[in-house]
């Protein structure tokens, strides 16, 4: 739109014309979701950043401050353990969790505090055994 509010019209009465202009160009006629509900509202406060985290979460961004997606990893990484196919696996996963963890550690906070320690692999792995010893004895 190049053209300038003529002056005396007032802003609402320029941009409504403009919108009746545009309708009857057609120029809102195939418009991404045309003919659909929109989509529903979940969140109950208004968020003004709502696009571009839902942008995020299209583009398999992380919308979380690096310590916290850490927190998660941490979460995810130890449930994967726990249900590892062999203890060499249990080792591996644990061990590159532990590198992420003190690589954080080193770094000056850049969010939330972490909030985590490296884990004690033979821990991890001794839990892993009598989870499986468990199951075998259930089984």
């Amino acid at each position: 739109m190049t053209e300038r509010k003529p002056p005396g019209v007032s802003f609402e009465s320029y941009v409504d014309k403009q919108i009746r202009d545009a309708q009857a160009r057609g120029e809102f006629a195939d418009l991404p979701g045309v003919g659909r509900p929109a989509p529903a509202v979940t969140e109950t406060t208004y968020d003004e950043l709502w696009w571009i985290k839902r942008k995020m979460a299209r583009e398999g961004f992380s919308v979380l401050p690096p310590t916290l997606a850490l927190r998660k990893e941490a979460e995810d990484t130890l449930a994967a353990a726990a249900v590892a196919p062999s203890e060499r696996v249990v080792r591996r996963l644990v061990e590159d969790l532990n590198v992420k963890i003190r690589d954080m550690m080193l770094k000056p906070p850049p969010g939330p505090p972490l909030g985590l320690k490296p884990y004690d692999v033979e821990e991890i792995v001794r839990e892993w055994h009598e989870r499986r010893a468990g199951l075998h004895d259930a089984g």
